[in-house]
């Protein structure tokens, strides 16, 4: 079940992403101009042409984004003694690695300079990096074994950390995560992830009984100029993209019985 819901969940987003849904409108368009049907091919375009202007000029994903990145309290109030921390995967790029024989990363570099710092930091603490890919059809890339060579290479004693890598989602992170921890009563865990991440990933936690203290980094809005114009189309796609995919896993999720709520507190 697990399976299909990570090849549903894929084979959808490809078909619902708004850089999809907008080429589809500009095929369908072509499409009704070679049958003749001007008018209709004209609404169409029109239709096209109206959400390209907006979301040129518009901050749309990051009106969405705000609410999950400020769900959650940034640079909380830590307890001086913590069990365990968990960072989700993210950063790294698998196949980039590999092929080039360094460590790549893209965005959310945040995610793993956050946990090597709590790392240092809590030396007596459990330390756990979740996430193996995401990539339906380059499983053979796993985002531990370059999280692993990156801690590595900052002279950290990577014998400390439990590199889960065989996680394809959020979800399955949890799961395969919480079978290799033994986990105790009452245990304090810090939570290391995207802000925007971060509901969904304590949903997710609460619902497997893991409680933890959500760490939100790599935050993508800011408060002070969400409401402005300017003309920056693919900055903008790119964040609504995000935005509407994450959303929508939230909803999915819920749907699902993966998560505690559509918009979860602390467990």
């Amino acid at each position: 079940m697990d399976t299909l819901f990570f090849l549903i969940s894929k084979l959808v987003w490809l078909f619902i992403s708004p850089d999809s849904l907008l080429l589809i409108l500009i095929l369908s368009a072509l499409v009704f101009l070679y049958l003749g049907k001007q008018k209709v091919a004209t609404n169409i375009l029109t239709i096209t042409s109206s959400l390209l202007v907006i979301i040129a000029f518009l901050p749309l994903g990051e009106w969405l984004l705000y609410p999950l990145e400020s769900h959650f309290q940034t640079n909380p109030a830590l307890a001086k003694n913590i069990d365990g921390i968990i960072v989700l995967s993210g950063a790294e790029d698998a196949e980039l690695s590999q092929r080039w024989g360094q460590v790549e990363l893209g965005a959310a570099a945040e995610r793993d300079l956050t946990f090597l710092t709590f790392a240092r930091q809590y030396p007596e603490a459990k330390l756990v990096f979740t996430g193996g890919t995401g990539s339906l059809n380059k499983q053979e890339y796993k985002a531990a074994d370059v999280a692993k060579k990156l801690f590595a290479q900052q002279g950290f004693d990577v014998s400390r950390i439990i590199f889960e890598r065989e996680s394809r989602n959020t979800y399955e992170n949890v799961i395969y995560s919480k079978k290799i921890v033994k986990l105790t009563t009452n245990e304090k865990w810090i939570l290391i992830t995207t802000g925007w991440h971060m509901p969904r990933s304590v949903g997710i936690f609460c619902k497997a009984g893991w409680p933890v203290i959500p760490y939100p980094v790599d935050h993508q809005t800011n408060k002070d100029n969400l409401f402005r114009i300017d003309f920056d189309l693919l900055v903008n796609l790119h964040t609504l993209k995000t935005a509407q995919k994450e959303w929508l896993g939230l909803f999915a999720y819920y749907l699902a019985g993966k998560t505690t709520s559509i918009l979860p507190d602390k467990c």
